[in-house]
């Protein structure tokens, strides 16, 4: 006798229908995944799977934590010489540290996350920082402060690094430089208004509040990350072992096309480290200009840059990365030329310093995300490696620029505008040097198809 199974429920049949061409949907991703790359029309590669996108209020959320972390003690500063009983040179390491930290620590985050995947690392980092945080709210004495400091500062660099890594895994080039023009705005935002916020808590709670808010902010962050963030990198290329994971640095540094994209970064930066070396100097001790009319100005001067930013996240996608580069740049170029000519021809004035870097602050940000997302997208599979080298290189080349600005510090303004205009030099021959590389790529590519 024939015996029917009985008829699954209306609702299950539905339920694994949808299963099923789920599972078909997921095999049809991993072959695709299996013909990558580095088909793009411009010579970089497109990520290799489909993954699920983290959203942008996150993103901003990982990657503002260590910039906000920065500076939002820095009104505390001159209380803690008592507090500590040290002096403010021992106090200033608390600050200096930290970007030495957060410098050297992104050599290791990108390729860490290269090797076990973006969301384990990003957490790991943000445990750490939130670690660093709680020794610095609990410090009894400077040496354990600075201590805190730096494992704050190696914990806090996971989501600058990371940050960009998820977007490129993500997104295309042009998609990835829109998505981090407006990650770059609010890493602006946040360094800008942290100090106004702990200024605020050191007079009503003292020092220690900023920490157990920081504390507070980043335990939020990795709640959000923990139930928001999926892994977005499948494709585990590097090896194991602590050399096999720094393997990609060579590999990256040999391509003429990510060292063009990372002059253009670095130097870009440097322009600007140079004019906050040498701004403070030219208008209080040589203009005799007191210090909140510097501080004004410099707001201006911010403000022109997020609005680079702004501009870059609107426009990026629909005129494409390398036009967003070639036109900051030649606006930087514009900024100091006019910067050079004005300390030829005039006497300084702050409206006639910061008029042109002004023009230069808007180039910048209109440059710095597709260089920095074009960098990053010349090999997907190392993009945390290359998010890494480029951050390291840029923090690196912008603070060599402010010492060589101290170092040549006079009673003009030619040193620091002879700093800056080397810079924007660079920056835009490092762009013709990516720009040149992949076109002859694209050439060599289509040489054999035509024959």
């Amino acid at each position: 006798m024939l015996v029917l199974a009985p008829r699954p429920h209306r609702g299950l049949r539905r339920v694994l229908k949808a299963l099923d061409q789920a599972a078909t949907f997921r095999i049809s991703l991993m072959s695709a995944g299996a013909r990558t790359s580095s088909d793009s029309s411009d010579g970089t590669a497109r990520p290799s799977v489909a993954v699920r996108r983290p959203s942008l209020g996150i993103l901003i959320a990982v990657t503002a934590l260590g910039p906000m972390a920065l500076n939002i003690f820095i009104p505390s500063m001159p209380g803690m010489v008592a507090v500590f009983g040290t002096d403010y040179g021992t106090i200033q390491l608390t600050l200096t540290l930290y970007l030495f930290g957060v410098a050297i620590a992104q050599l290791f985050m990108g390729p860490l996350s290269d090797r076990f995947g973006r969301r384990p690392v990003l957490l790991a980092g943000i445990g750490l920082f939130l670690l660093g945080s709680l020794g610095a709210a609990l410090a009894q004495s400077i040496e354990t402060l600075i201590a805190a400091r730096i494992v704050q500062a190696v914990g806090g660099c996971a989501g600058l690094v990371l940050g960009r890594a998820i977007v490129r895994d993500t997104h295309g080039r042009e998609e990835s430089a829109s998505m981090i023009g407006y990650i770059t705005m609010a890493m602006v935002v946040a360094p800008m208004l942290s100090p106004l916020l702990g200024g605020y808590l050191d007079h009503w709670f003292g020092w220690r509040s900023t920490f157990f808010t920081v504390l507070a902010v980043g335990a939020v962050v990795l709640g959000l990350a923990w139930l928001l963030l999926h892994e977005t990198h499948h494709d585990r290329s590097i090896s194991n072992g602590p050399l096999a994971m720094l393997q990609g640095f060579p590999i990256l540094l040999r391509n003429a096309a990510f060292t063009g994209y990372v002059l253009n970064v670095s130097f870009t930066t440097a322009v600007f480290f140079a004019f906050l070396a040498g701004a403070p100097y030219i208008m209080v001790e040589i203009m005799d200009r007191p210090t909140n009319e510097y501080g004004l100005y410099f707001m201006f001067m911010a403000t022109s840059y997020m609005a680079g930013n702004f501009l870059s996240g609107r426009l990026s996608t629909r005129i494409g990365a390398d036009r967003m580069i070639l036109t900051g740049s030649l606006l930087a170029l514009a900024s100091v030329g006019l910067l050079a000519g004005v300390a030829l021809t005039t006497e300084m004035t702050p409206l006639l310093l910061f008029a042109p870097v002004m023009l230069g602050g808007l180039g910048n940000g209109l440059s710095l995300p597709s260089a920095t997302a074009s960098a990053i997208s010349i090999r997907p599979d190392l993009a945390g490696t290359a998010s890494g080298l480029t951050g390291f290189l840029q923090m690196m080349v912008g603070a060599l620029a402010t010492l060589l600005v101290g170092r040549l510090q006079d009673d003009t303004v030619f040193p620091m505008v002879a700093v800056m205009t080397s810079g924007a030099i660079i920056a835009f021959l490092g762009y013709g040097l990516a720009r040149a590389t992949l076109a002859s790529r694209a050439a060599a590519a289509a040489s054999p198809a035509a024959d």
